[in-house]
């Protein structure tokens, strides 16, 4: 199908089907495609042109044929029906039946939207395993396999979490703009574009086409950008270096843009903006990525790449994929042999295993594959060296073992130290780093040594920087200013974000320059720190601004529970309470399945004296929410204020089995046991919970108190060992 051909089609299918989210006057990718033929056909090759498409024989892959197919007595039938693909879909005793308005994606999953209100898209619940019948493919499978999703769920298919218009479009389609309505709760999504084309990376090149075709001809719009030079290696060198011009990889924003974790802070967004002027990006921190920086949950390429010894010495995405394609360049090593020498690491020497087995291949050690929705196997880009050694301090995966999975980490490390000698040292900043993204503390000494040392990754440090709140609860301006006023975007960002700490009239002196930052993500979070301070009257037209911005960014995340929740937040720093009240209240009535709503309203009522209505709010929270342990813990502090420990402890109790790892649940808990004349309960309690724990600092403290108080010597000594 041509391309123009698609957009015509989604426009018409939209007509048909009760909605057009096409803009009424698109710009259309025909006009580069009629110049740049060969790109095009390149571009065909790509996930990108099958992004999402119109649900048709052409694009459809899926078993239609009456398949029916069930997942926790959620079912489905997909069927074809008056020639429009089908679904029904029930849940005990509901069923919908829906047509299937568009495929979403193509390899190795496809996934079905449909349009459950008027402009709203949903992600079925159940997609298409795209690979071949050998590979386990060629089936309907549900994206939560090993788990029941009730509607009462959050990730439940009906949920905000699975919406098409929120979480999905703008990666997926050119020039698209959610326009969401929050008093009405409601979507009008727009697109240019049904997938992504040319302007996703290029931008609007009306004028460029306008252009005289030999002019058009004579230039080229990737290589303007991109400085003359190639990877070289010299004699002796393992690794190539760029020689020639200084490389402007600032491009790779519009690759980031999507492949990352973010927060958008505009409405859609444009190719060839930078990355921070239109997104917040998620730092490298549990619970998203494991303690050595490795991806955990879904993150994407961001956050991992921006770790690598690649991006340090500026390696770019279009240095190993196609700038068409997207696929690698050369299959196998040879990519990696494009830059690495084949003398020094495509050798058993080096990899150790028999050249033509998996573990020859350079990605399988220092790319290793995390699976996502269900069979979708993404590699990690921060190439690291396996480090087995470091998985038995701080429990992170290694290729090694999970390669060899009925081998033990201590095999890895002995086979590795036999083959290669000791493992690198490896900086005592990212050592320290790790340490605190496992959950345990560091000294603010050792904190700030991770912040100021320049031989790690800027991301880590920003990292390190957004983790200050759990080492102190104060900072000196003298430490934080020079962060503040970094050449490093990241740096400040990060910076901004935690100037909460500083005193309030450094915090002013601090963060009021950063109000007319370069970036509207630096702009934004010092708004943010700034809020409840008082502002001079000569800085308050930059604030108003940098605050109008704020405001702007939750408003386009106030379709979600969050985003409504972080608008009732800045409500309660600003005293609106009222506001406030009504901000929390949409987030419950947007999401009743998200737990955070229903705390910050009790909390707005337990400010006003109104102890009748928090209990009530939270009350109602745990019965949609049972598995909440948040809600569990504070509607146990509830009854504390209301000096009801017996039905408190309970609570915390529960609090403590939904979320185990939450030491501060265990040491509530502890202490209510003894504040209800429970003292040795309390104490045989604590000494079963501690050991669960990384950091036990608090847990210990409680424990010496206990023991002392009931004069226990050989438990004061136990605990004394922690």
């Amino acid at each position: 199908m041509s391309l123009t051909l698609l957009t015509v089609l989604s426009t018409q299918a939209a007509d048909i089907q009760g909605h057009d989210f096409n803009k009424a006057k698109p710009i259309s990718n025909e006009t580069c495609t009629s110049c740049h033929v060969q790109s095009e056909k390149n571009w065909r090759q790509s996930d990108h042109a099958k992004a999402m498409m119109i649900a048709d024989n052409s694009s459809v892959l899926a078993d239609f044929s009456n398949v029916s197919v069930e997942h926790y007595g959620q079912k489905a039938l997909f069927f074809i029906k008056d020639n429009r693909y089908q679904v029904t879909i029930s849940y005990d005793d509901k069923s919908d039946t829906y047509p299937i308005k568009y495929t979403f994606g193509h390899f190795p999953l496809q996934q079905y939207l449909v349009e459950t209100e008027q402009g709203s898209l949903h992600v079925l619940p159940f997609a298409w395993d795209a690979r071949t019948k050998k590979e386990g493919g060629q089936r309907w499978y549900h994206n939560y396999s090993h788990e029941e999703i009730r509607p009462e769920d959050r990730l439940h298919w009906r949920q905000p979490l699975q919406n098409w218009n929120g979480m999905c479009a703008d990666c997926h389609s050119d020039g698209l703009v959610r326009n969401y309505d929050a008093e009405k709760n409601n979507f009008n999504t727009q697109f240019d574009n049904i997938n992504v084309g040319c302007l996703s990376c290029h931008d609007d090149m009306t004028e460029h086409a306008k252009a005289p075709a030999k002019e058009k001809n004579s230039v080229d719009i990737v290589a303007l950008n991109n400085p003359i030079g190639q990877w070289l290696r010299g004699v002796g060198e393992k690794t190539a270096h760029w020689e020639g011009g200084k490389r402007d990889n600032a491009f790779m924003d519009n690759c980031f843009a999507c492949h990352s974790l973010r927060a958008p802070l505009t409405d859609g967004f444009k190719a060839n903006k930078p990355f921070l002027d239109q997104f917040t990006p998620n730092f490298i921190a549990a619970p998203n990525y494991y303690a050595d920086g490795q991806i955990k949950e879904e993150v994407y390429v961001y956050g991992s790449f921006l770790q690598s010894k690649m991006f340090k010495e500026g390696v770019n995405c279009l240095d190993c994929h196609d700038k068409h394609t997207m696929k690698i360049k050369e299959e196998g090593n040879g990519l990696c042999l494009q830059c690495h020498g084949a003398e020094v690491y495509n050798v058993k020497e080096h990899h150790q295993h028999n050249n033509d087995s998996t573990g020859a291949q350079c990605v399988n050690c220092h790319m290793p594959e995390t699976t996502y929705m269900g069979v979708d196997d993404r590699r990690d880009h921060s190439f690291k060296i396996p480090r087995p050694d470091l998985s038995q301090t701080f429990n992170t995966p290694n290729a090694c073992v999970q390669c060899h999975d009925n081998k033990l980490n201590e095999w890895a490390s002995k086979n590795l130290e036999k083959w290669h000698g000791k493992p690198k040292a490896m900086l005592t900043s990212k050592q320290l780093l790790m340490t605190l993204n496992s959950g345990q503390a560091i000294t603010l000494e050792h904190h700030l040594s991770v912040i100021s040392d320049d031989k790690l990754d800027v991301i880590s440090r920003a990292t390190a920087i957004q983790l200050l709140s759990y080492t102190t609860p104060t900072l000196n301006a003298n430490f934080l200013m020079p962060y503040l006023t970094h050449t490093e975007p990241l740096i400040r960002l990060s910076a901004a974000s935690i100037a909460t700490l500083l005193p309030p009239i450094d915090r002013i002196n601090g963060l009021t320059p950063l109000l007319q930052d370069k970036y509207k993500a630096v702009r934004v979070a010092s708004a943010r720190s700034l809020v409840s301070s008082d502002i001079p009257a000569l800085s308050q037209p930059l604030f108003d601004k940098a605050f109008k911005e704020l405001t702007y960014s939750f408003d386009v995340n106030s379709w979600r529970g969050e985003g409504m929740a972080n608008k009732g937040g800045l409500a309660v720093e600003m005293n609106k309470i009222t506001d406030a009240e009504m901000s929390f209240k949409k987030s419950i009535e947007i999401e009743p399945y998200f737990d955070t709503g229903y705390i910050n309203l009790a909390d707005i009522y337990r400010s006003q004296q109104k102890s009748f209505q928090a209990g009530a709010v939270l009350a109602k929270g745990i019965k949609l929410n049972p598995k909440s342990a948040a809600l569990h813990y504070s509607y146990g502090l509830y009854f504390v204020r209301q000096k009801k420990l017996e039905k408190g402890i309970p609570l915390f109790e529960k609090s403590i089995t939904l979320m185990p790892d939450n030491a501060q649940y265990a040491y509530t808990y502890v202490l209510a046991l003894d504040g209800a004349a429970q003292s040795k309960q309390a104490l045989i309690q604590l000494k079963t919970l501690i050991l669960n724990y990384q950091d036990k600092t608090q847990l210990k403290e409680l424990g010496l108190y206990l023991s002392q108080k009931l004069n226990l010597r050989a438990e004061y000594n136990w605990f004394m060992q922690f």
